[in-house]
């Protein structure tokens, strides 16, 4: 009796055509290694072509991201220099303004100003102290290098300041050198002058003198800087001239100061209270 198992014989023809086929292919590569070689150079020198296109590609991309990135950098960097540029000014203005406390013989109290109305003829500040800090109105504002204004109107935690640039504002001063006498007030043709009115076109005025209170007025204490001389002008027909000054504080940049708590004297007040009566 003979056995015969198929699943043997199945497994013998398919290992005798994976036998076959491998020889086809072995004789086929042996008698075309030539063609082969040459698709192999072919194949070899187009990428050889392709290779530096590709990497300039790779060279431009990469580059783009490294510009993208260096962009980037370069504002974050641009904001921190602004913010750093801000300090530098701000810690500036703050040792200017502890330099003046420090060089000042007045009662200074220091606010912050926390609104500004700059562009319009009653131009106003707005201070955050009033008069549970013991702020009155009257009071000269100063800044780190000169008067600012005088508060108008004083309430229990702000008040309001008249500045410099105001049509209503004007203050009793004197050339520090000749000791001439005359009224400061705002020049309205201008954003950045004052004027000095009533001073004899006699007195000879040197520009760049300085310009300070005179006290004569018992409204704000003698010596306080206002400003500097920058060209003068004779009134056609009268006797005086117009000086016009450069402030010392700039009221676009000022952000604090000093408020001068200084009083009128009431016994000068009261006998300047009585002339006035005595000439009615």
């Amino acid at each position: 009796m003979q056995l015969r198992f198929q699943g043997i014989t199945n497994a013998k023809d398919h290992i005798l055509t994976a036998f076959i086929l491998v020889a086809a292919l072995t004789l086929m590569v042996s008698r075309n290694q030539g063609a082969l070689d040459n698709v192999r150079r072919a194949a070899v020198t187009v990428f050889s072509y392709l290779e530096e296109p590709l990497s300039q590609l790779r060279l431009y991309r990469q580059a783009l991201k490294t510009n993208t990135d260096l962009r980037r950098q370069n504002v974050l960097l641009l904001d921190e220099l602004s913010q750093l540029r801000s300090v530098e000014q701000e810690n500036k203005r703050l040792r200017n303004l502890l330099d003046f406390s420090r060089a000042s013989t007045l009662s200074l109290y220091p606010v912050q100003i926390v609104g500004k109305e700059l562009k319009r003829a009653s131009n106003v500040l707005t201070i955050n102290a009033g008069r549970e800090n013991g702020v009155q109105p009257g009071m000269p504002l100063m800044g780190a290098h000169g008067l600012a204004g005088k508060v108008i109107v004083a309430g229990s935690k702000y008040s309001q300041v008249m500045p410099l640039f105001n049509s209503l504002f004007n203050v009793s001063a004197k050339l520090q050198h000749s000791n001439s006498y005359g009224i400061v007030s705002w020049d309205r043709d201008s954003n950045h002058e004052l004027r000095l009115n009533y001073v004899p076109q006699t007195v000879e005025v040197d520009s760049g003198e300085v310009v300070v209170t005179s006290g004569y007025s018992n409204q704000f204490p003698a010596g306080l800087p206002i400003g500097t001389v920058s060209e003068t002008a004779p009134l056609p027909g009268k006797e005086t001239q117009i000086i016009f000054l450069k402030p010392f504080v700039n009221l676009y940049r000022m952000g604090a100061g000093f408020i001068v708590k200084s009083k009128p004297d009431t016994s000068r007040q009261k006998l300047e209270n009585e002339y006035k009566e005595a000439l009615q």
